[in-house]
């Protein structure tokens, strides 16, 4: 029996409640007393017992299918997250590729071992954090997300390899194989990339290489449309031979730094020889009886979420109306957000007090802060500066047969990456660069910003919002995770807080989203999360509610109830060519 340790806290469930401020005053008895309970909680499954099914969902039925394929040759789900990996590489560009990076959390089931692979992308040698300001200081937009310049050097081809040789039961090669036949053989566009590329095909049609494979006849391709990638399929060849040398070294890396270089980028053969994969310990927090394992910096997400649900820990929140529950969880959103910007960035440049974000402790006085029935205007927060206002990742969540859980998050940042395709290799590079805080203050193209713990160095990895999560309990384990930029860790948040209410996976993925991120100092949501009553009941807290025309992420999960063994899974219904499978 495998025990966990956890801290248990007074659950802020009290009877009787008649309005926030009782709520407030009735948790402030909490307070004298959080952190001082802790217990071990044992683990109602032996390492190694499993629910006997598989599931896979990710964001393309090809992807879950070469998934299966592998766990139906042998494969554990670690050899089944290489398979979806490399095959979203090929058939979903607009979200990941070789030419970017991922998060994959790994549970492993036979002791209960925990570990998150950190293959994303890292700065070049020759950069600098001045790189993307003009000569009045302004940040050139265009060069830091479009063309070579704005490309780190991707990490997806050396985790994969890591997995495979650490984790995995098969060779590399035989996991890539329905990656490499979908690349050669072709594979269908369907309406998310028909949908992306209208958005970005100005960028594309700048960089012939991208523009001969992607588009047809120099235009978006239609729905159906067949396109082949045949020196994509010769890159993941590479790489089933030679492994992560494949790419690293040789031809490959020849061919991309050459026409990353003559485009007027700064990778050098020595900058890709020199990626390393870096193994990260979870974040790890307990909310109302569950353990949650998730992403540690580089990426924002797991401590943002630890902070938000510590916060939200004393409140019944599922007990409330729907004003008030919204109120606290942007409450908290905001606060969290405001400490990304400030605290968090590569773990292995600058000193992140980790322990003091993730604390109850630290949550109390944030949540002290909190007025109940108005909002907070961001200005008011310690840490705000006169900042302006700003104007796709993938992912996919594995249970198998066994036990073993991947929550894996894969990105080149926006659509396409930067649009650059270094000619003869089929691949597109990522735009990971404007993930750095290119100034002080300033907002990236999702409108995070960041100050010096995120400021551009040579080797850094930049900060993320990639969330992928377990939720690790007596009678339930499910695995969650989405894309969406600055609005990943909110979903996931959503998602978890769902979960937490007994809902299934198709629930998760399907909730209406909401959205605050500190600055802008605005409540954004998708067209059906609140009614007009809600709406108004909002403004009259003093909150700013923007609701938007289009719908944002594509979340994926799967869960395993321990106490029936019925496994499930979900699919974001947003996006119709994601699959959940079962079996």
């Amino acid at each position: 029996m495998v025990h966990r340790k956890m801290h248990v806290f007074f659950t802020g469930e009290y009877e009787g409640l008649s309005g926030m401020s009782e709520v407030i005053m009735k948790s402030s008895f909490r307070l004298t007393v959080i952190g001082l309970l802790a217990i071990f909680l044992a683990s109602s499954v032996t390492a190694g017992e499993g629910p006997g099914r598989a599931a896979i969902a990710s964001a393309h039925y090809l992807a879950t299918e070469a998934g299966h394929e592998i766990l139906e040759k042998g494969g554990n789900a670690f050899d089944a997250a290489i398979a979806v990996s490399a095959a979203l590489a090929v058939v979903e560009p607009t979200s990941s590729g070789l030419g970017g990076g991922a998060f994959w959390l790994l549970h492993r089931a036979s002791d209960n071992f925990e570990v998150m692979v950190d293959g994303r992308e890292r700065a070049p040698a020759a950069s600098h954090k001045d790189m993307y300001l003009d000569a009045n200081g302004q940040v050139n937009r265009d060069l830091a997300v479009n063309g070579p310049l704005a490309g780190g050097v991707p990490g997806e081809v050396a985790g994969l390899e890591h997995l495979a040789r650490n984790y995995g039961r098969l060779p590399l090669a035989a996991s890539l194989q329905p990656a490499i036949r979908l690349a050669r053989n072709g594979f269908p566009v369907d309406k998310k990339f028909h949908s992306l590329m209208g958005y970005r095909i100005d960028a594309i049609k700048r960089w012939p290489a991208a523009a001969r494979v992607l588009l047809a006849d120099g235009e978006v391709p239609p729905v159906g449309y067949v396109i082949k990638l045949p020196d994509l399929a010769w890159v993941l060849e590479q790489v089933a031979e030679r492994g992560a040398r494949g790419f690293y070294s040789g031809p490959v890396a020849e061919r991309l730094v050459k026409g990353v270089r003559d485009a007027g980028g700064i990778w050098t053969m020595d900058d890709l020889a020199a990626y390393r994969i870096k193994e990260r310990e979870p974040i790890r927090t307990q909310y109302r009886g569950y353990e949650l394992v998730t992403a540690p910096p580089p990426s924002s997400g797991g401590i943002a979420i630890a902070e938000i649900l510590n916060i939200l820990e004393a409140y019944p929140i599922n007990r409330l109306g729907s004003v008030q529950r919204t109120h606290l969880i942007v409450e908290a959103m905001r606060r969290a957000y405001r400490d990304r910007g400030i605290y968090l960035g590569d773990p292995d440049f600058v000193e992140i007090p980790v322990a003091m974000l993730t604390s109850q402790f630290y949550a109390d006085g944030l949540r002290a802060s909190i007025m109940p029935e108005r909002a907070t205007p961001s200005s008011m927060l310690p840490g705000n500066e006169q900042i302006q206002e700003g104007t796709d990742t993938t992912h996919f969540s594995i249970i198998d047969a066994e036990g073993n859980m991947v929550a894996a998050t894969l990105t080149v940042n926006l659509p396409f990456g930067s649009a650059f395709m270094p000619p003869g290799t089929g691949l597109l590079i990522n735009n990971e660069m404007d993930d750095f805080s290119a100034k002080p203050g300033e907002p990236n193209a999702y409108g995070l910003i960041g100050f010096t713990a995120n400021e551009i160095q040579p080797f850094k990895r930049p900060l993320s919002s990639m969330s992928p999560t377990f939720m690790i309990g007596k009678d339930k384990r499910a695995v969650i995770g989405t894309p969406g930029g600055a609005r990943i860790i909110t979903m996931v948040l959503l998602g978890i807080l769902d979960f937490m209410q007994g809902h299934q996976p198709d629930s998760w993925v399907a909730l209406p989203r909401f959205h605050h991120q500190y600055v802008p100092d605005v409540i954004s949501a998708e067209q059906d999360a609140f009614s007009a009553e809600e709406i108004a009941g909002l403004k009259a807290m003093g909150h700013e509610v923007k609701v938007r025309d289009r719908t944002w992420g594509n979340m994926h999960g799967v869960m395993w109830n321990l106490e029936t063994g019925e496994v499930t899974a979900g699919s974001d219904p947003r996006w119709p060519s994601g699959r959940a499978i079962v079996r």
